[in-house]
């Protein structure tokens, strides 16, 4: 996937709606928190071995709402002017520090708290 290049579509899609006037960074984040909880319901209720083998229904749903997220996310770091390869990359590899595979292979709590990973 190109992200600028959605990012780019997106800014035509919201101008050619007049809706840039809302898209500001704390609309944005507040619509991507309420999408990730629309994710939240596609699983909600849902056994660990259901939500592993979702039905074609939920599986269309879980894909909408992931387009959301993902949606919203992109919207927001293109008004934030964050690139977001270039951050993914680096949290990536400030994780790899912060959990070295060694110290931390199958084990789901983080190494410094009681926290799971």
């Amino acid at each position: 996937m190109d992200v600028a290049a959605v990012a780019a579509q997106l800014r035509v899609f919201a101008a050619d709606r007049d809706w840039d006037q809302f898209h500001n960074p704390k609309n944005l984040a507040m619509a991507l928190a309420g999408e990730a909880g629309e994710l939240l319901e596609v699983f909600q209720w849902l056994t660990p071995d259901q939500a592993a083998d979702l039905t074609p229904d939920q599986r269309t749903a879980a894909a909408e709402e992931l387009a959301d997220v993902l949606i919203y996310l992109i919207r927001l770091a293109d008004k934030l002017d964050i690139d977001l390869a270039t951050a993914v990359s680096r949290k990536i590899e400030a994780n790899g520090r912060r959990y070295p595979a060694p110290q931390v292979r199958g084990v789901a709590s983080k190494p410094d708290s009681s926290r799971t990973v």
